[in-house]
């Protein structure tokens, strides 16, 4: 039910940009910003619209996928420990918000 956007190599580093089946992006947001965790809907190219990405929409992405979209990136001083710490809590969270 997650599918990787864009290249699975040519991409940019320390970036990961999924879709996750049955998930609002919005309410994953809520909840993952409640934890913490701070992560961003759509393509940087659409960064504070309301609109759909046009760039994700070019990658050949329904509404659904979309809709259900998550943009990560690693920071100068991210770790290990903080991207386990992100997989556990994004895991626990898409599990609720699937109920």
């Amino acid at each position: 039910g997650v599918r990787l956007n864009g290249h699975p190599q040519e991409r940019l580093p320390k970036n990961v940009h999924v879709s996750i089946d049955g998930i609002s992006g919005e309410k994953l947001l809520m909840a993952l910003d409640m934890a913490g965790i701070a992560a961003s809907q759509g393509s940087a190219c659409s960064t504070g619209t309301m609109k759909s990405s046009r760039v994700l929409k070019a990658l050949g992405l329904n509404e659904s996928q979309i809709n259900g979209a998550l943009r990560l990136t690693l920071g100068r001083w991210s770790t290990a420990q903080d991207v386990d710490d992100v997989v556990g809590e994004l895991s626990s969270v898409v599990k609720r918000l699937r109920q």
